[in-house]
């Protein structure tokens, strides 16, 4: 006996196909859906993670420029009690000083040169005399500035000739001089006189 089927199969089939396909990309859709939410899930964990870095850093950085800041107001705080104690040993070392101006000039006058007035601005000496010559306010100028390390930077103001009267009947030619030179703080000059006699003592300096 044959039998034949009558019905439509094909239409069937093709049904049965798009079914299918339908069915596959519903679930690839879902699939899809789920990896992109799991990505997104795990970007918002990453990003909340290094949020949360990023606040903890902004915290400790906030606390490090407050330490930041105090030490360097307790630098500051350093600086000027060394300044402070600078200032006061710079005092007391330098009490001695008008003792040591007065020996050096005593020292270093030459001959024929003679002091009329002297003052003191601070560490700048102005002193004003009268010489024989040019020649002994040149010498004084040599000893002021290279053989003591009490005083320094010897400068010549002002220099005229000049005429004194010893007697009614004898009057002389001189040179009248303005100079001005730094009177050097004892700590300085104590290391001038330090390295003298360390280079005195070498082989060397014998």
């Amino acid at each position: 006996m044959i039998l034949i089927n009558l019905l439509p199969h094909r239409e069937e089939a093709r049904k049965r196909r798009k079914e299918a396909f339908q069915a596959t990309m519903f679930a690839s859709f879902l699939l899809g859906l789920v990896i992109a939410g799991a990505i997104y899930w795990w970007f918002q964990m990453m990003i909340t993670d290094q949020q949360a870095k990023n606040t903890f850093l902004k915290q400790e950085i906030t606390v490090l420029e407050g330490q930041i800041k105090e030490i360097a107001s307790i630098e500051d705080e350093i600086a000027s009690l060394r300044a402070r104690q600078k200032a006061v040993e710079d005092l007391q070392s330098d009490r001695n000083l008008p003792v040591h101006l007065l020996s050096e000039l005593v020292t270093q006058l030459p001959d024929g040169v003679y002091i009329t007035a002297i003052r003191q601005a601070g560490q700048t000496i102005t002193m004003q005399g009268m010489a024989q010559s040019n020649e002994r306010v040149s010498e004084l100028l040599r000893n002021l500035a290279t053989n003591t390390p009490w005083l320094a930077k010897p400068e010549l103001t002002e220099i005229v000739a000049n005429t004194v009267a010893l007697t009614p009947r004898d009057q002389r030619r001189v040179s009248s001089f303005n100079l001005r030179f730094q009177l050097v703080r004892a700590s300085e000059a104590q290391k001038t006189i330090a390295a003298a006699a360390s280079a005195a003592g070498s082989p060397g300096g014998k």
